[in-house]
């Protein structure tokens, strides 16, 4: 096979509204498949882009040009994990076919966000975009905030901080202290635009999907990092209570915002880094158990073992001189030992984990290089 036409369908309509699992392989196949989505949503742009797939795949075996047509799919979740899907499912139909160019069919430019992953893989020999015409009812502005609205992409990302901002004024008006209802919206409305612009949604549902994949093929590693989670929010409330004592007797003005941070990293640190090494711990138990080399999740339980010493030993000093801390280390003095003690016992550590790393990695190098030798010889 010379030319592939590819249909793209980041968000995976195509799965959603009609139950189908991609790659779609073959004209009568997608003809079916875009028939499916039409009956499912008429108004769903892909389905035009499957039948402007099809008409190209026509045009080109017309022209005597040996042609096939596929409709890939990604996920609901777009971003890492559907570009990863699509990712997948074109590297697997690649090793299966031998294609020399392609043809890239999309519906807009978010599909078309997908042609560096595809380029990647093959050839591209063209990019078309199908444009649907609509009456001018349709180009209304009601039928355009309406559809827009309709997306859970845009829907989120503007009705979200409004209904935090809502309801946030609504519990502070129910604890009779609506003065801290600005303070309290624009912190969860500043966190939300944080969480999206840094695009830490696409990290959560990546890792969300990967609990879930560890959930069905019952891993330890689900476990671990549910108790993980838990631990890590034992900790924040712990933190944040011993904080807000500090805070509700003298206030900030009094102790300071460096003294009440190290208040907080100092009370929660130890909380933070057993939950990473237990949840570590789970990924070197599922290692271990798919025989899979574990060098370097040691060497990480190494380097938070490290760093939780370097974070206890300022935060106590911090406090010592503030004469909060109380009992052995109270003395600034003593304290200030025991953080040069801190510091030199994480380089210690993180020397030995990147020794640890270095050793067991030699080894590994040599295996894989023995066993793409194997392969040429074979």
């Amino acid at each position: 096979m010379k030319t592939l036409v590819i249909c793209m369908d980041r968000d995976n309509d195509l799965g959603e509204k009609t139950k189908m699992r991609t790659p779609i392989v073959g004209r009568e196949a997608n003809i079916q498949a875009a028939v499916a989505l039409g009956i499912a949503d008429p108004e769903d742009s892909d389905t035009n882009t499957i039948f402007g797939g099809i008409r190209i795949l026509d045009e080109l075996r017309e022209n005597g040009v040996d042609a096939e047509i596929v409709t890939f799919a990604g996920d609901k979740n777009v971003g890492v994990i559907s570009d990863q899907k699509i990712a997948e499912q074109l590297e697997l139909y690649l090793k299966m076919n031998e294609i020399q160019g392609a043809v890239f069919v999309s519906d807009g430019a978010e599909d078309e966000t997908l042609v560096p992953i595809v380029q990647s893989r093959m050839k591209i020999d063209s990019v078309k975009r199908i444009v649907v015409m609509q009456s001018e009812n349709l180009e209304s502005t009601y039928y355009i905030l309406k559809h827009a609205f309709s997306d859970p992409k845009i829907s989120q990302t503007f009705f979200v901080p409004i209904g935090l901002a809502f309801l946030i004024y609504a519990i502070f008006l129910l604890a009779r202290y609506p003065e801290g209802a600005i303070v309290g919206i624009l912190a969860a409305v500043g966190l939300y635009m944080l969480y999206r612009g840094f695009g830490i949604d696409d990290f959560v549902a990546l890792e969300k999907e990967k609990l879930w994949d560890a959930f069905l093929g019952q891993r330890m590693v689900f476990i671990s990092y549910t108790a993980a989670l838990l631990i890590i929010l034992v900790g924040t409330v712990y933190g944040v209570m011993e904080v807000w004592k500090l805070y509700s007797s003298e206030g900030v003005w009094y102790h300071g915002t460096l003294t009440l941070i190290s208040v907080f990293v100092n009370v929660s640190n130890w909380w933070y880094a057993a939950a990473l090494l237990l949840a570590n711990m789970g990924k070197i138990f599922d290692l271990r158990m798919d025989g899979k080399p574990i060098y370097r999740n040691i060497s990480i339980s190494l380097f938070v073992i490290a760093t939780g010493l370097l974070f206890w030993g300022a935060s106590t000093y911090i406090l010592a001189v503030a004469s909060i801390y109380n009992g052995l280390l109270a003395d600034p003095t003593h304290a200030l030992q025991y953080f040069v003690y801190s510091v030199t016992i994480a380089i210690i550590i993180a020397l030995s984990g990147i020794k640890y790393s270095l050793s067991n990695q030699t080894p590994e190098n040599e295996k894989r290089k023995r066993g793409r030798k194997d392969k040429k010889i074979a």
